[in-house]
């Protein structure tokens, strides 16, 4: 499944990366790449939760 991810600029110089579909699930990275690579980890950990608590994803 794919997940749509938005990233920017933060204010602290970091890129922010965060996924729209999944509330509150950001992540951010000194880099670009960082910041995707952080935002992946993020949603599956996110997910694997939902999961693990019975919930709809």
């Amino acid at each position: 499944m794919k997940r749509q991810v938005i990233i920017y600029p933060g204010e602290d110089g970091y890129w922010v990366a965060e996924c729209p579909s999944l509330p509150a699930c950001i992540s951010q990275g000194k880099r670009k790449t960082e910041a995707i690579i952080n935002i992946k980890e993020a949603i599956e950990l996110y997910i694997e939760v939902l999961k693990e608590e019975g919930r709809l994803i």
